[in-house]
């Protein structure tokens, strides 16, 4: 059996307080549903600490930002993302293995960076050294809170999967998406081929979560598209805050097409799937296939 991913010291101390803290809530009716609710929202902001930081200080980069600073503002949210993550790190708010995911979402995002922006489809502002070519450095740290959130939210809600794909199924999906976002530019563009084998390949797989007593359960693909349509709210707010622009935006600031969705959503199956080679998806325990869970759908 794959053991479960274990808290950080930080957060286990944080868990266990507030475990103390929840042991006299009710087991049952509207207000230990509404624990339950409270505890998930705590655990999901918790997995976004660093998307979350991030995202506010580029936000407050847009307001208050001087126009005149001697360090140039790209610059300047370069520096904040590296400290963000020096200080997860050191803090313990992640861990080491953890890191090493970053690292390569942020690889991955910056290689996919410095293609898209060569060929038009979006642009950051020219300001500032610490960049390769027209891509700010901080650009990678953009796909890493994605990868952080993906790492932490898996041992944070103790994640379990029934019937998972097998993952070098998984890994040549993973692989085709990736191409593809680079390849539509020249050739026809499969995205939607691409979603019709992300349903065939995890249609039936169930994602099994604990954020206090209860065990919930829920198609994994609703998982991923939920997660998606939070990033492309995400991109939102960044490209108001002028993180990065599509053409369009050039002349005035509009929200971001939905079909950008459909991009996320395959993205967030590349990184399912670069997640999984660094935690194995585990099953259910036996006594948890035998109980009755709480759900919001059927297996």
């Amino acid at each position: 059996m794959i053991a479960r991913p274990a808290l950080t010291s930080v957060e286990a101390r944080i868990d266990a307080f507030a475990n103390r803290l929840l042991r006299s809530a009710r087991r049952s009716g509207a207000r230990a549903r509404l624990v339950e609710f409270a505890v998930f929202v705590l655990k999901q902001a918790w997995a976004c600490v660093f998307g979350a930081t991030f995202l506010a200080v580029v936000v407050a980069a847009k307001l208050w930002y001087p126009d005149d600073a001697v360090l140039a503002r790209n610059d300047a949210l370069t520096i904040a993302a590296v400290v963000i993550q020096v200080v997860m790190v050191l803090g313990r708010l992640e861990t080491l293995r953890e890191l090493r995911v970053v690292v390569l979402f942020h690889i991955v995002g910056t290689v996919m960076e410095l293609f898209k922006t060569d060929v038009g489809s979006w642009m950051y502002a020219a300001d500032g050294v610490l960049r390769i070519g027209g891509v700010p450095l901080y650009s990678g740290f953009m796909y890493a809170a994605v990868g952080s959130y993906m790492v932490r939210v898996y041992r944070l809600f103790d994640l379990r999967f029934s019937r998972y794909p097998r993952r070098w199924l998984t890994a040549i999906v993973a692989v085709a998406i990736y191409a593809n976002f680079f390849t539509h530019h020249w050739i026809v563009d499969l995205r939607w081929v691409l979603v019709v084998a992300v349903i065939v390949l995890w249609g039936r797989t169930t994602m099994r979560f604990r954020f206090f007593r209860g065990t919930f359960r829920m198609p994994l693909l609703l998982a991923f598209a939920g997660v998606a349509v939070f990033i492309w709210l995400a991109e939102n707010i960044a490209t108001y805050a002028g993180a990065w622009l599509y053409p369009s935006q050039v002349g005035g600031w509009h929200p971001v097409d939905a079909s950008k969705l459909s991009s996320w959503f395959l993205l967030m199956i590349v990184s399912v799937v670069l997640v999984t080679w660094v935690y194995p998806p585990r099953e259910p325990d036996p006594i948890e296939l035998s109980a009755v869970d709480k759900g919001i759908a059927a297996p």
